[in-house]
């Protein structure tokens, strides 16, 4: 920062440089970070965004050298359960949560106006996001991330905070998390050796995409209309996938299909023959930039099937909790915002928020955004222990389609002409919040 204006606000470079080496100076002291490969590995990529700063992504459709892997694939060790029932985030996740929180607040937040109206990321956000390595939080050290333990809480926690500052934002960065997830939960040794290194390249990190959604009424993510036919060593894909956010730019997809009857995932690179993007503008998490994928007789290796049926299953579950993740951080920006704003703003010489009808919205936002935080933890601490959490998951869905729309419509009712207009966010909030409960795929706890 220039010395001559001590009091002027830093630069977005500034304050990454900062967060990097606060996260650094934090993780310093955690029991995790006695592993000597973790701590290089977190120190290594986080002191180099902070000193060269990001570099322009390279053209979507990035070229991948097929690799063989060594043994069986590698995989997160599974998250150390706790002996008593316990909702106060560890000394991990709550160094990991406070990092995004400051990046939604002093990065994202300022920029989603104008990212929401631009649909698109500015690079500077991009740069900050890429310095912090939040997609590698769940990558393993042994692959090049930071993930020392697999934790569904912690990414639920790091996801409510992304939402916190701008749905659409967040979107953009963690979709290249969820390939990430997937290559490293579902992954062979194979795949994850031709495919993994590109998303934790420390000078250019892949994007990419996990596409479930398609354009019919009433999909279904366990029936997908997309199909996969085996031509000897050969699968061809044909369909339609929407809304998938980074379309034009992603360097992978990992799309859903129907393979001998049932769902699979696949992975597609861009460049594939067959595949084309078309602009598909959302209503709301536009900073995502959403776009439609075809699929017109693309045709890729068998090998670049991806897991199981189940794995399939349990992507579709993972990510409709991080959806609900992401929605309870929004939902808390709206409730943080009508709560200050109710009782600041004065009508008939009192404050609205001495009107019943206006406390009891308020007081509904916080009850209802509770009850889903409250079931989103409890999903992700059932996916930590290794339990079905299918029935906490379906609660968390539930309630993310009935309560959060609901609470970005309030947010808007009570500003009145002032939740109409782009001034404040929350038009914003309840375009995001809107699209909450409806989306498959994309995130992933």
């Amino acid at each position: 920062m220039n010395s001559s204006h001590p009091h002027s606000k830093p630069s977005l470079a500034d304050r990454s440089q900062n967060f990097g080496m606060r996260l650094i100076t934090r993780a310093g002291g955690l029991e995790a970070m006695k592993n000597p490969a973790l701590r290089e590995t977190v120190e290594k990529f986080l002191y180099r965004g902070a000193r060269q700063g990001f570099r322009a992504q390279v053209a979507a459709g990035r070229a991948f050298t097929a690799r063989t892997g060594s043994g069986a694939p590698t995989r997160s060790k599974p998250a150390t359960p706790r002996v008593q029932f316990d909702l106060t985030p560890g000394d991990d996740q709550e160094m990991i949560r406070e990092a995004a929180r400051e990046l939604a607040d002093e990065v994202l937040r300022p920029a989603a106006s104008q990212a929401d109206t631009d649909r698109t990321v500015p690079d500077a956000v991009r740069e900050q996001a890429a310095q912090m390595g939040m997609t590698l939080l769940a990558v393993p050290a042994e692959l090049g991330g930071v993930a020392e333990e697999a934790s569904a809480v912690t990414s639920a926690l790091v996801l409510e905070e992304l939402g916190h500052g701008d749905m659409g934002l967040a979107v953009s960065i963690m979709s290249a998390a969820a390939v990430a997830n997937c290559l490293v939960n579902y992954g062979d040794s194979d795949q994850q050796a031709t495919y993994l290194e590109a998303f934790t390249d420390e000078k250019a990190p892949a994007t990419g995409a996990l596409a479930l959604m398609e354009p019919q009424p009433l999909f279904d993510p366990a029936a997908p209309r997309t199909t996969g036919r085996r031509e000897g060593s050969t699968l061809v894909l044909d369909g339609t996938k929407a809304l998938v956010p980074g379309a034009a730019s992603a360097d992978l997809f990992i799309v859903s299909a129907s393979v001998d009857g049932e769902p699979r995932l696949v992975i597609v690179p861009p460049a594939t023959d067959g595949v084309t993007v078309s602009d598909d503008p959302a209503m709301g998490i536009r900073a995502s930039h959403t776009g439609t994928l075809h699929l017109e007789g693309a045709q890729v290796p068998l090998t670049n099937l991806l897991g199981t049926t189940a794995d399939h299953a349990d992507a579709v579950g993972r990510a409709r909790l991080a959806w609900a993740a992401a929605a309870v951080g929004t939902a808390q920006a709206v409730l943080d915002q009508v709560k200050t704003y109710t009782k600041e703003r004065k009508a008939f010489g009192e404050p609205i928020a001495h009107r019943q009808a206006v406390a009891f919205t308020v007081a509904n936002i916080a009850i209802e955004l509770d009850g889903l935080r409250l079931v989103v933890w409890r999903a992700a601490s059932r996916l930590d222990r290794g339990l079905d959490a299918s029935e906490q998951i379906a609660h968390a869905r539930a309630l993310t389609e009935r309560h959060c729309a609901q609470i970005g419509s309030d947010g808007v009712q009570l500003l009145g002409g002032h939740g109409f207009v782009k001034e404040f966010d929350n038009e914003r909030w309840f375009r995001d919040l809107r699209g909450a409960g409806l989306m498959e795929g994309v995130l992933q706890v």
